[in-house]
């Protein structure tokens, strides 16, 4: 079954891993999630297989894969296939230099007939659905007719579903943080392809930050996808399940899934890097909020003490103050 795009969380580096999609998942039932790019190279070669596990609770979820080696793409697809992912998506987008130096990500786009060949070479072993993300353009290309050509390049072999961020890719000179906010959106751009291919799914990705702005994008396109902004504020996603998908408004606490989180990072032992890697998913879960600061003050003392105690007591203090 076609996953439902209407709002997806954006891969992200060091952040879209097994934990930060399983907190996720407690906000909303719906929204599809994504890991980090996994670069196929190291997965085939056994370097980051780690990075294909995930929880049954997670679906709908999606991998993405960063790669330019039509076999080496097959090879990772396969696995992926193993671990039954709802979608594989290949990252056509991502700026960095060194994503560039292995030859993937956005420069791809330059090399339409590579990634034609990639995506038949993956189609021939998978039968997972396969998505792209990509950017509406490179560097200087930067007219509509340059991601309107790559776009029908590959929906002729067989690619229905895209993931636009709305903003040119500088590939020298710009850093990927930068390259998310410095070069314009062009919402406009990626409306026009819906009109123009109305048989494709296309979501809109960049510089998303509110309900009301994911509303007023889908009266163009088919879905949303939000990076930051879902990380850095996670209970962005609290009313996402009743505004976009109709569904029932949850009755989440925050406080709740604090407790529930703090219990599963403290469920087993784990190391000290990936104890402070999975405080760091929830820095953001009180942001706006009065105690926001505090609660940042909170996890920072928590990833010193390799322990979860001064966010519990917080809360604690919290259900009294209440009382």
């Amino acid at each position: 079954m076609p996953l439902n795009h209407t709002f997806c969380v954006a891969p992200m580096m060091q952040c879209t891993d097994t934990h930060n999609r399983r907190f996720l998942r407690k906000i909303s039932k719906h929204a599809v999630l994504y890991t980090e790019m996994i670069a196929v190279n190291a997965l085939v070669h056994g370097k980051q297989i780690n990075k294909l596990d995930y929880s049954n609770e997670e679906h709908p979820v999606a991998v993405q894969l960063g790669g330019s080696d039509p076999k080496t793409l097959a090879s990772a697809a396969i696995l992926c296939d193993r671990y039954g992912y709802d979608e594989i998506n290949l990252n056509l987008g991502c700026p960095s230099e060194r994503v560039q130096k292995g030859s993937f990500g956005a420069a791809l786009m330059l090399e339409p007939d590579l990634v034609k060949q990639c995506i038949e070479s993956i189609q021939s072993v998978s039968s997972t659905s396969l998505t792209v993300k990509c950017r509406i353009g490179i560097d200087k290309e930067e007219s509509y007719e340059f991601i309107a050509r790559f776009v029908e390049d590959l929906s002729s072999v067989g690619i229905n579903t895209f993931f636009i961020h709305a903003r040119n890719a500088i590939l020298s000179g710009l850093s990927p943080r930068q390259n998310r906010s410095i070069p314009p959106l062009k919402y406009d751009y990626v409306y026009k392809l819906k009109n123009d291919y109305p048989n494709l799914k296309i979501i809109i990705n960049g510089g998303i930050k509110t309900i009301s702005e994911c509303m007023d994008h889908l009266k163009y396109v088919d879905g949303v996808m939000v990076g930051r902004e879902a990380y850095d504020n996670p209970m962005f996603l609290k009313d996402i399940d009743e505004m976009l998908f109709g569904d029932s408004k949850s009755k989440l606490v925050r406080e709740e899934l604090l407790l529930w989180y703090l219990d599963y990072l403290d469920s087993s032992q784990r190391h000290t890097s990936e104890y402070k890697i999975m405080l760091k998913h929830i820095y953001g879960l009180y942001k706006s909020e009065q105690n926001a600061r505090k609660f940042r003050y909170l996890i920072n003392e928590s990833m010193q003490a390799v322990s979860s105690k001064p966010i519990r007591d917080f809360l604690q203090n919290q259900a009294q103050d209440h009382q």
